[in-house]
């Protein structure tokens, strides 16, 4: 059951969900994404239009960084395959990513945040590692379908779970209604996978 959280908590988790796992199997070296809000901050009931709190940008950093990691990944796909289905899938799935993408810069860009990503270069979840990527474009037909969904799986269902916590605790409106687009084409493109490969 969802309940509301303080802002530091939901940075928090933002960072947990995020780079706090650094590189897959093994211990965390990367650094926080975003300096947390001191212990006494909470989030307002309603954001202004210009108003961001830690929650917002610490959001917004890391679902650039995810995206930014998600689309070579995508664009390998009518190279490694000639299925038509997988191909308008990947391409689907290509063009509302970016425009999402586009959709976050400008807002950090609205917040006046760092021009450099605190995530850039940190394996976290969701994200293909350096030799996952080598893996994928060794592969064709089936086995680079199978690879791909589990990718697009762990991309998908990390994005819906991060969005969602902004959704909870974000208080700049146009923030939260990119998070809830999010959460909610997000959901729509994991059944997609789904479909086109049920594991």
């Amino acid at each position: 059951m969802r309940q509301p959280m303080a802002s530091t908590l939901l940075v928090a988790v933002l960072l947990v969900a995020g780079c706090g796992a650094g590189p897959r199997g093994a211990a965390s070296t990367a650094t926080p994404p975003a300096a947390a809000p001191s212990a006494t901050t909470a989030p307002t009931a309603m954001g202004t239009a210009g108003s961001f709190n830690p929650t917002d940008i610490a959001w917004l950093q890391l679902t650039v960084a995810m995206t930014e990691r998600l689309l070579p990944v995508l664009d390998l796909v009518p190279t490694r395959t000639t299925d038509p289905a997988w191909r308008r899938a990947a391409a689907q799935l290509a063009s509302a990513r970016r425009a999402e993408l586009d959709r976050a810069r400008r807002l950090l860009a609205e917040a006046a945040a760092p021009t450099t990503n605190p995530h850039e270069g940190h394996d976290m979840p969701g994200m293909v590692t350096p030799t996952e990527m080598t893996a994928l474009r060794s592969a064709t037909g089936t086995p680079f379908h199978r690879l791909l969904a589990g990718h697009l799986r762990a991309h998908l269902a990390q994005s819906v779970r991060i969005a969602e916590a902004e959704q909870q605790s974000g208080v700049q409106p146009a923030t939260v209604a990119l998070a809830a687009a999010v959460a909610r084409n997000g959901t729509v493109d994991l059944t997609r996978v789904d479909h086109l490969d049920p594991a």
